[in-house]
């Protein structure tokens, strides 16, 4: 098998995708974190001392997206064209599930993009309740589908 980001010398590359053609990509990732009753409680009433956690959360979720390359070595800069950030309160667990949906027209897929927002807007909120809650566990951080490129489609069952 032969590892896309080793050269011929066995030393760490970024991938060529030069040659590639542009196409439309998008990819969606989500993941879940798990607060306290008391931490749930908080955000619902807006009563954090930090401020509106879950717009916060949004808001670090496309700053995050938007930085990837910067924090995962061979990931390639790119110019996103969307970036949709959906959370579902899930009160039964007091939780929280975020989505991110990441689309460009490019040469390379956007699925880390989405995973690094999922990451950043959990750990956000983790961030933004830690004074009330350090029990929270982040968890299932996962990509949920992506179109585009050589690879094709991709959808989690």
């Amino acid at each position: 098998m032969n590892l896309t980001h080793l050269d011929e010398n066995n030393k760490p590359k970024m991938v060529d995708v030069s040659t590639k053609d542009d196409t439309l990509r998008e990819a969606t990732a989500s993941g879940v974190i798990r607060v306290s009753k008391e931490a749930f409680k908080a955000v619902e009433e807006n009563s954090t001392k930090k401020g509106p956690v879950l717009q916060t959360a949004v808001i670090a979720s496309i700053q995050g997206a938007k930085q990837t390359s910067s924090l995962i070595p061979m990931c390639h800069p790119l110019l996103l064209t969307s970036i949709k950030v959906d959370i579902e309160e899930l009160p039964k667990i007091y939780g929280y599930r975020l989505y991110v949906t990441v689309k460009l027209r490019g040469k390379t897929g956007v699925e880390m993009e989405a995973l690094t927002g999922v990451s950043t807007g959990l750990l956000t909120i983790y961030d933004m309740l830690k004074a009330i809650d350090k029990s929270m566990v982040i968890e299932n951080i996962q990509l949920e589908k992506k179109s585009g490129g050589k690879s094709g489609d991709f959808r989690r069952k």
